[in-house]
């Protein structure tokens, strides 16, 4: 307190004063003489309360819902319960209350409701301001004081960790984009995200000042990519020498009238301060017509930051060794929805599988039992103290199907991305019908003679396809493990095999509006190493079929996944979350392995995970060029986003 009172004291009267009236430390209550005015609440309980609007707020002029960051002129702040909200929204002509309730109770109970009011640290009413007067100087150490228990208390929270990846660096060097997270429904926001756009003015932290306290300043979004946005801070126009990144969920980040409303100082950044005479004519110049945050954006991205899941819920999930059996396993870890899930049996520990709580390898406990599906009975027959089933309702459910007509049947072939070697879309059979929806598929020429290596998809899985699919869409088909009859075709291959195609009309040809265009840049799982999470880019796009590129790594690890796939993250999601984001391979080298934690280790080669029967290489077609000349694929739109239901699927020859 010492130290600040020195301060204040070495500052020139003249600055001093010029930051009082600019509300510098007080925030622009000290600017607006009209803001100021209060009447009593019996006056104006008949007015009627308009509706807050679902877009994000507008900061308007002549008084209409924001004329400033002002705390009375844009947002306010319930004199009863405290709670802050548009300034519109309010009840009454002096919008000092949020509910007509609010507004009777306070006038048989405003002592009790003021004191409530500064004991919770809200703004106080017009008569404890007249109260509360004090220089310039009293304000500055009760401030300090205020802002050091302020950070005592956020070190007891959890924060941001710093990343060791530069992503804003990353994506400006590249000049690349990153992918929207409304493209990613299951992830944090995914699914209000709203009109979040370049040119949203918000409230962080000013970096560019020499004062001791935490002061905010206004900026702008100009690029934005994922949960990161590149920012400018008001006033320094088209000089992007204080530009800076940041991840627009973390705390530090609010929407226009959250310091006024919270008393927090909005200060101009110290390499311009003086370029403007009149900062809050300035703002109110540049924030008229401009977009902000919602009121309630910080209380929404904590909200998507709660996962059902918790630790010692058992679930069934596949058996990594054996894809044809499900395990239990128990849930040890969960960050950001992803889920570190330890086989029951592990002794220490160690044997355990990644994946998110959306994905469609785990499964309540008696999933297996209900479908047919393969289960391995664990030797442990009673629960521990603390373990509990994880209920059904928490996991992802499926499509139903009517199984009674024209239905699967085993032996029919049809195309599927091989689990074992993502980067490849095969010849594959159905080797089994289960019930509710769920087929168990082998592929074609490399399957274990026990059968092992079969995987389960539901028929409405995106990651099957009928016969002829990778031929419409230009797309290399891995013909089986030893056919020699190349360039394959479809047609004879069905009849050597005396084999029939699954029909068209029972698979998925639903095609959402996903958003993600090729080069986008995101956070993906390599799903051979589920642990990690790396930097990736959209390569390709066929329908809801994306083609991921591990960034720095080569082409063979290169994974098609569905564009709903929960293994998929917007940039930003690492640090939002707290999880290890693996830089691109020319960059990990460079990384020191002691900044991994320990239940992510960094690895410098991807490996399968599955540790089943081994695949050989990808097998490429050889023909001469004459066979070429004979056999091209169709070249159309298979890499433009549609919307429609699907005419990209070939008919079947008879």
């Amino acid at each position: 307190m010492e130290d600040t009172r020195d301060l204040a004291e070495r500052t020139p009267r003249s600055e001093r004063k010029r930051r009082d009236s600019f509300g510098m430390f007080d925030g622009y209550d000290s600017c607006s003489e009209e803001s100021t005015s209060s009447s009593s609440s019996e006056d104006s309980e008949d007015e009627v309360v308009p509706s807050i609007p679902a877009s994000l707020p507008i900061i308007k002029n002549n008084g209409q819902v924001y004329t400033y960051p002002d705390g009375k002129a844009g947002m306010a702040t319930c004199e009863m319960c405290g709670m802050v909200g548009v300034r519109d929204a309010f009840y009454s002509k002096t919008k000092r209350f949020c509910s007509v309730s609010c507004s009777r109770s306070y006038s048989s109970n405003s002592k009790k409701a003021s004191i409530l009011a500064r004991l919770q640290g809200k703004p106080p009413t017009k008569k404890a301001k007249v109260l509360q007067k004090q220089p310039l100087m009293a304000k500055l150490a009760a401030y300090a004081q205020y802002q050091a228990s302020q950070q005592n208390q956020a070190k007891s929270k959890a924060v941001v960790p710093p990343e060791s990846f530069d992503w804003g660096r990353y994506i400006c060097s590249n000049n690349t984009v990153g992918a929207p997270v409304s493209c990613f429904k299951h992830a944090p926001m995914g699914t209000c995200w709203g009109d979040i756009e370049e040119g949203v003015r918000i409230e962080v932290p000013n970096s560019d000042t020499s004062l001791s306290t935490k002061v905010y300043w206004i900026a702008e979004i100009i690029k934005l990519a994922g949960f990161k946005a590149l920012l400018r801070y008001e006033g320094f126009d088209n000089d992007i020498s204080k530009d800076f990144w940041c991840n627009l969920c973390i705390p530090e980040v609010h929407p226009v009238g959250w310091c006024a409303s919270n008393s927090k100082p909005l200060v101009p950044p110290k390499s311009i301060q003086h370029k403007y005479s009149n900062w809050k004519a300035f703002l109110v110049k540049r924030l008229t017509g401009a977009k902000t945050l919602p009121p309630d954006f910080n209380s929404k991205v904590h909200e998507n930051m709660q996962f059902p899941f918790k630790k010692q819920m058992r679930v069934e999930v596949v058996d990594k060794n054996y894809l044809c059996r499900t395990r239990v396993a128990l849930v040890e870890q969960v960050i950001g929805g992803r889920l570190r899930l330890v086989y029951e049996e592990s002794q220490d520990g160690s044997d355990d599988f990644w994946c998110h709580m959306f994905s469609p390898l785990i499964h309540n406990i008696g999933w297996s039992r209900s479908i047919g599906h393969r289960f391995k009975r664990s030797d442990i027959t009673k629960k521990t103290e603390g373990q509990v089933d994880a209920p059904a309702q928490y996991f992802q459910k499926v499509r139903d199907v009517d199984q009674n007509a024209d239905w699967f049947r085993e032996g029919m072939k049809l195309e599927s991305i091989d689990p074992l070697n993502l980067s490849a879309i095969c010849v594959a059979t159905v080797r089994k019908v289960l019930a509710d929806g769920y087929l168990m598929i082998g592929i074609d020429g490399s399957e274990a003679v026990d059968g092992s290596d079969w995987f389960c998809y539901h028929s409405t899985s995106p990651s099957i396809f009928p016969v002829g699919f990778c031929e419409i869409n230009s797309i290399e088909l891995t013909p089986p493990r030893g056919y020699t009859k190349l360039p394959f075709k479809w047609f004879d291959y069905l009849r050597e095999t005396g084999s029939s195609a699954a029909p068209v009309k029972l698979f998925n040809k639903e095609v959402p509006n996903h958003g993600f265009r090729q080069g986008m840049k995101l956070e993906a799982v390599d799903l051979m190493e589920p642990r990690l999470v790396c930097v990736a880019t959209v390569t390709r796009i066929v329908h809801r079929l994306l083609r991921i590129h591990f960034d720095g790594w080569e082409d063979e690890y290169d994974q098609w996944v569905d564009c709903e796939s929960p293994d998929l993250y917007p940039v930003g999601w690492c640090q939002l979350t707290g999880y290890q984001l693996q830089p691109p391979a020319s960059q990990s080298k460079n990384t020191s392995n002691r900044e991994m934690p320990q239940s992510v280790p960094k690895q410098k080669k991807k490996a399968q995970q599955y540790k089943g029967q081994k695949k050989k290489s990808l097998l490429r077609m050889k023909e001469e060029t004459a066979e070429v000349d004979e056999f091209t694929f169709s070249q159309g739109t298979s890499d433009q986003e549609s919307n429609g239901s699907g005419s990209y699927y070939i008919k079947q020859e008879p």
